[in-house]
């Protein structure tokens, strides 16, 4: 784990989980799981739980997040790059092709195929859960920990609540666990290429932005600078990514009549149906702006400018959390936060993985067949996911 890598296996390994990562976030935290945990190793269990507890407290898509941060420290800068590229372009593409008219996504092959993704999304994020649950909450206080993080997200299901049931993780851990567990006195390394300085110019230039640039568009009038800026604004506003970043886009593009509601929810349609990231939503909806720039040009500046902050800030907020994270005390309240991330993904698999995906006894069947063949038969996520397709469009 750790071992340093090459550009080329970083961008083959994401472009696979970019063409077969569907189900939305918490299901891509369970991709990349089976594929860097379990299969190549390159990460430990524990050390990734902390990456996802870190990408849950930045603004941001978590999701590419991780992938980004994995990427980093396989490759350094051109991995982190190979990382996001890979993931994130094949759906940014699709949606791109759909605003264009290119292909309508589903239309004429029905949705029994969709229903069959959404159900392996259920396999898959269940067996990542029972995995990193059997790793990070071995004993009855962080199973206790994990549980009340549940019942937080499920009560307060908002990005608040996610940030809540994390910080009441950390809390638990620093207070509850005893300092006499093993895992308390070592951590297991996630080493990136940023020194401390460089870190701190990611973080300062991130802030500078988000600053300048309403300013600069609104002294300007320049129509470049005014989409960077919305989009730039969405991508450092919400948490945990997904569909909680929706509404932002909305009051960005809709509101400001630079697309239209018709055209924001047909676009929103399509992004259910492809794999990756729905920050790609953002190529879209630059495609269709009803002023310049608009087609390629905007789809472009559109998903450059809304993955620009989370680039910064993972990169900027690498090299401390790692010091942080090796020191006593803060191993304690990490413990408790990686409890609470399985609590977490625990609450995101009943909804809305398990809600969405399992719809009646077939979809159930699929779901289940996608588990064993993952847990038990060790298949590869990518071929369970194609396998369901096909059964959901043959079957359903």
């Amino acid at each position: 784990m750790g071992k340093s890598g090459s550009v080329g296996e970083v961008f083959r390994a994401f472009l696979l989980l970019g063409v077969t990562s569907f189900g939305g976030p918490v299901a891509h935290i369970g991709y990349f799981r089976d594929a860097f945990v379990v299969r190549r190793k390159w990460i430990g269990d524990a050390a990734y739980a902390d990456l996802v507890a870190l990408c849950q407290f930045l603004p941001g898509p978590a999701s590419s997040q991780v992938g980004m941060a994995i990427g980093l420290q396989r490759a350094g800068y051109a991995g982190l790059l190979a990382a996001w590229a890979a993931f994130t372009l094949p759906s940014a593409i699709l949606l791109l092709l759909f605003a264009w008219g290119a292909s309508t996504l589903g239309a004429d092959m029905g949705a029994g195929w969709i229903a069959g993704l959404k159900a392996a999304a259920v396999g898959v994020v269940a067996h990542a859960v029972l995995g990193m649950a059997s790793t990070l909450t071995p004993d009855k206080e962080r199973a206790t920990i994990a549980v009340i993080a549940m019942g937080i997200v499920l009560l307060v299901p908002t990005a608040l609540g996610q940030v809540l049931a994390i910080a009441a993780g950390a809390v638990a851990g620093l207070f509850w666990l005893k300092p006499s567990m093993p895992q308390i006195g070592r951590h297991e390394p996630f080493a990136v290429p940023v020194s401390s300085t460089a870190g701190a110019c990611f973080l300062s230039v991130f802030a500078i932005l988000l600053v300048a640039l309403p300013l600069l568009a609104g002294v300007s009038g320049n129509p470049v600078l005014e989409m960077i800026d919305s989009f730039y604004r969405a991508g450092s506003l919400v948490f945990g990514g997904g569909h909680v970043v929706l509404p932002l886009l909305q009051a960005e593009v809709v509101a400001t009549g630079h697309v239209s509601e018709q055209a924001f929810l047909a676009g929103y349609g399509a992004a259910q149906a492809v794999p990756g990231p729905l920050f790609s939503f953002a190529a879209y909806l630059g495609a269709v702006y009803q002023t310049p720039p608009t087609g390629l040009a905007g789809a472009a500046i559109a998903l450059l400018a809304i993955y620009l902050p989370s680039t910064l800030l993972v990169i900027g907020a690498l090299p401390f959390w790692e010091r942080l994270r090796a020191a006593p005390l803060a191993r304690k309240a990490m413990l408790g936060v990686n409890a609470a991330v399985v609590g977490l993904l625990a609450a995101a698999f009943y909804d809305p993985v398990f809600t969405a995906g399992i719809t009646s006894p077939l979809t159930m069947a699929i779901a289940a067949a996608s588990f064993v063949a993952l847990a038990a038969w060790k298949a590869p996520a990518w071929a369970v996911v194609v396998a369901a397709g096909v059964a959901g469009f043959l079957l359903l």
